[in-house]
């Protein structure tokens, strides 16, 4: 009798065992099905399903199963950002959550003082099913190798510097990302910029600051004079005419692959380190920071973006240079400049104020008038 006990009480074990791995089957594949479709959808260009925990779990499996069926539709956007403008990331990321209609995957780079703090605010806001990763910038990558002239010492701030990393910070990331300077919103779907042809000797993408449609947007006109030192005899070596158009590096397309085979990290580097033996760049009407080594590197190798993908220059603090409805036209408003849109004088910050999620901890608290 103990015997058939032990028979029957075995027996009960393994048919439960085998309903649990069952159900853990079905829920997979339900899931897989369900992404499979999600993708088919979007492939066919059909109305775009309704956002939510199940779809955002679906394309989850699409980041970690790595096919080329699963991922082609996956957009991924990198955005760096540190203590003093977190709240400006939040922003950025409700904003690109809101407007785009395809899986998006969110690579975040942070200081090391932000990593607890922007998980937080992200998984107790509208924002918590979102698919992301975020890590702490390696700071020492660039400690002595920059040096700022002018008045704008901020440019120093080695965050400034993390759009040249993300090959070493996700190692992982193939192929194309977007990267968005943290003072913008996305009011367009940002699949369109992902998705932009680039010329196949081309690097990346970025807006030109004086051509044609770009010039009548931006309203200023900025040439490779007014950021790079002509007296320099390295930058003379390249041949660069000074009066080459400039373009902003807050919005770019690129391909992490391309930029890998290139050694595209080395190279800004190099000019980073060389800018602090010499005068390469700094003292310019457009300053130093992280823009100059690029213009350097990508002369000629960039194709020019849709001047609408980077209304910029509404931090320049001069008023009110462009009008309500024509902002409200534009695929991406940035806020480049001194004065970032959560500050007491940034202008049209009422753009910036939808989207931007109260943090909780009250760390980060916009700064208006009363």
């Amino acid at each position: 009798m103990a015997f058939t006990s032990t028979k029957k009480a075995l027996l009960a074990v393994g048919l439960v065992w085998l309903g649990v791995m069952f159900c853990l089957w079905f829920r997979d594949t339900v899931h897989l099905d369900r992404l499979l479709e999600l993708t088919q959808r979007s492939q066919n260009n059909d109305s775009p399903p309704q956002s939510g925990k199940f779809e955002a779990k679906a394309f989850q499996m699409a980041r970690f199963n790595k096919t080329k069926l699963e991922q082609d539709d996956v957009v991924h956007v990198c955005i760096t950002s540190d203590e003093n403008t977190l709240g400006g990331m939040v922003a950025l990321i409700n904003s690109i959550d809101q407007n785009t209609h395809h899986p998006i995957m969110f690579h975040l780079v942070v200081d090391q003082n932000s990593l607890t703090h922007i998980k937080t605010w992200l998984e107790g806001s509208r924002l918590h099913d979102i698919m992301y990763e975020v890590i702490a910038f390696q700071e020492e990558w660039v400690r002595g190798k920059v040096k700022v002239r002018g008045g704008r010492p901020e440019l120093a701030d080695p965050m400034n510097y993390a759009r040249y990393y993300f090959p070493q910070l996700f190692p992982d990331l193939h192929g194309r990302i977007v990267f968005i300077d943290d003072d913008s919103i996305v009011q367009g779907d940002v699949y369109d910029l992902f998705k932009m042809t680039i010329k196949p000797d081309h690097w990346a993408t970025f807006a030109e600051d004086c051509t044609g449609s770009a010039k009548r947007i931006t309203m200023m006109q900025n040439h490779y004079a007014d950021y790079i030192d002509f007296k320099n005899k390295h930058v003379q070596e390249l041949g660069i005419s000074p009066t080459e158009c400039a373009f902003n590096t807050g919005v770019y397309v690129t391909d992490l692959d391309l930029w890998r085979k290139h050694n595209i990290t080395e190279k800004l580097e190099k000019w980073l380190v060389l800018n602090t033996q010499e005068e390469v760049y700094g003292n310019e009407k457009g300053g130093g920071g992280s823009q100059p080594p690029m213009m350097l590197v990508f002369y000629k190798k960039y194709t020019p973006l849709d001047p609408s993908w980077n209304v910029r220059n509404l931090g320049i603090g001069r008023g009110n240079m462009f009008t309500k409805s024509f902002l409200q036209q534009a695929k991406l408003l940035h806020w480049s400049g001194r004065v970032k849109p959560w500050d007491r004088s940034a202008q049209h910050s009422y753009f910036w104020d939808k989207y931007f999620i109260k943090d909780r901890t009250e760390k980060f608290v916009p700064i208006r008038k009363s």
